[in-house]
């Protein structure tokens, strides 16, 4: 699915082909809450990044998380990129992932199907005042689900090959 996304002060723009555009996975963990949703979580979708074009390139900046693991503290390896003008939050690039790229819905200005679950993960670190949704068709984990992004819309036919 072709989708076309901005900052909100629109001097980014981005397009991209993604394979999985279903917004159903909400991250709860400090790193999406803090820097993309305001919610309580973020929303990743799937992308191919050979198909990310980018307008507006010298308006984006690049934040590498701090993740503290048993005591211990290491940069992620993940790229969040943002607006440095308006912060809007745009998407993840992960070279441990080179043919991939993670655009943030929040920021997807193409209209995206609708979920036929929500599921939840990260809650060991959500924000005390969030309260998820707990219908019979949205999974809660404590940590991440085993199912990846692919697989999950795969799952549901609606992998977009």
């Amino acid at each position: 699915m072709h989708l076309e996304g901005s900052c909100h002060c629109r001097r980014v723009s981005f397009s991209c082909e993604a394979y999985a555009p279903v917004p159903y996975q909400r991250c709860y963990c400090s790193i999406c809450r803090k820097t993309g949703g305001g919610g309580g979580y973020a929303i990743n979708l799937g992308a191919w990044k050979k198909s990310l074009e980018v307008k507006g390139r010298e308006n984006l900046g690049v934040y590498r998380a701090r993740i503290e693991e048993k005591g211990r503290v290491r940069t992620s390896t993940g790229r969040r990129h943002f607006c440095k003008r308006c912060g809007s939050a745009l998407w993840l690039y992960d070279p441990e992932w080179p043919d991939l790229v993670h655009p943030f819905a929040s920021a997807i200005d193409t209209p995206l199907p609708p979920p036929p679950e929500r599921v939840h993960i990260c809650l060991d670190f959500k924000a005390p005042w969030v309260q998820p949704r707990r219908g019979k068709h949205d999974p809660h984990y404590a940590r991440f689900s085993k199912e990846s992004l692919e697989d999950w819309h795969r799952r549901h036919g609606l992998l977009d090959e």
